[in-house]
């Protein structure tokens, strides 16, 4: 069973964002760069099942600038086999990404896509379910548990109301969610044998995908500072703040 994973390169977890000084984004420019965390844990998940003897093949996809061959690598050291890197210096957004996804899967024809559930730095939460609806697949999104067997996918997904089981036909979409696993760090031999794996690079166009962009984004601000907090003297006295400076009673 072949698995293909797209993980995406943002501002590493443990870095504040900072916006642009003219408002035009955030500033990514001498700013410490990694996977995207959820991507990181599909990336394990796909390890795991090629542990089990359940995949065969794992090919690991990222879409952006020549930076992004570093977060491939990245998927290479933790177990992936190849990698493949479609560079575009276009801030590509969802349907992009999910188009440009269609087209790799035409071409690999995987049984199983995995991928975090959202991104970090925009959050759509987008591109499983717009991949899913233009390939006609089934799919289980939030997943924190995946089991394998007789050409069905059953994932356990994380819900407001607790945790729900659904069972899908393979080829199949899987958006991972937090508690499907802990990701491994890469040891140094494994790092060492990912510069020798594999890494094609095509471009969107190769692959007769158009991801210019739809939205515009007008302005970036950075939230507002949140005031300091005061001691009352009474319940009586919270109560007429909350009622005379707060409007919320």
């Amino acid at each position: 069973m072949k698995v293909l994973v797209p993980v995406k390169r943002v501002i590493d977890f443990n870095i504040k964002p900072r916006v642009k000084a003219d408002g035009t984004g955030v500033e990514t420019a001498g700013v410490k760069m990694s996977m995207n965390p959820f991507d990181e844990i599909a990336v394990e998940e796909a390890v795991r099942l090629k542990e089990k003897g359940i995949a065969t093949e794992i090919v690991a996809v990222s879409i952006g600038v020549q930076q992004a061959q570093d977060t491939l690598r990245t998927a290479l050291a933790m177990g992936a086999d190849r990698a493949i890197l479609v560079l575009t210096d276009v801030a590509v957004e969802p349907l992009g990404v999910a188009k440009v996804l269609k087209a790799l899967v035409a071409k690999e024809s995987p049984d199983l896509v995995i991928l975090g559930k959202q991104a970090i730095d925009d959050d759509m939460n987008a591109t499983g379910q717009m991949l899913a609806g233009l390939l006609g697949w089934s799919q289980g999104t939030f997943a924190s548990k995946i089991e394998i067997a007789d050409g069905r996918a059953v994932v356990t997904r994380e819900i407001d109301g607790g945790l729900e089981t659904v069972s899908l036909a393979l080829p199949a979409i899987v958006t991972a969610d937090l508690r499907l696993n802990e990701p491994r760090y890469a040891s140094l031999p494994n790092i060492m044998k990912a510069r020798k794996k594999p890494m094609e690079t095509v471009a969107p166009g190769d692959l007769g995908v158009d991801v210019t962009p739809r939205l515009t984004t007008l302005s970036v601000a950075e939230p507002p500072t949140r005031k300091a907090g005061v001691k009352v003297e009474s319940a009586a006295d919270l109560v007429a703040r909350l009622r005379n400076e707060a409007k919320v009673i």
